[in-house]
């Protein structure tokens, strides 16, 4: 027997400040050891932050420094580069 409303986790896009279901996000860690990576299973250990799947929603993000604030870390401009990937709907190397 099928359970029917199961609960939708739902995440808030540190960008747009919207709260949306966790498969329509993409979240960036930063672990203990202060590395920042694309977590594409949504579940590696760390500090999460989400954004939307959008390239205007990550290009604010990269202009205006929302992930170092969220993360407390610098960030790469290839994190960047794979988020837009993402998007894009490209397979990250």
């Amino acid at each position: 027997m099928a359970r029917k409303n199961k609960k939708i986790p739902l995440r808030k896009c540190v960008v747009t400040q919207e709260m949306m279901p966790k498969q329509e996000l993409i979240r960036v860690v930063r672990n203990k050891d202060g590395e920042v990576f694309v977590d594409e299973t949504g579940k590696k250990n760390g500090r999460g932050a989400y954004l939307t799947k959008s390239t205007d929603v990550i290009a604010s993000a990269q202009r205006n420094k929302i992930l170092e604030r969220h993360l407390n870390a610098q960030i790469d401009d290839s994190i960047y580069e794979q988020l837009q990937m993402i998007v894009e709907g490209k397979k990250i190397e």
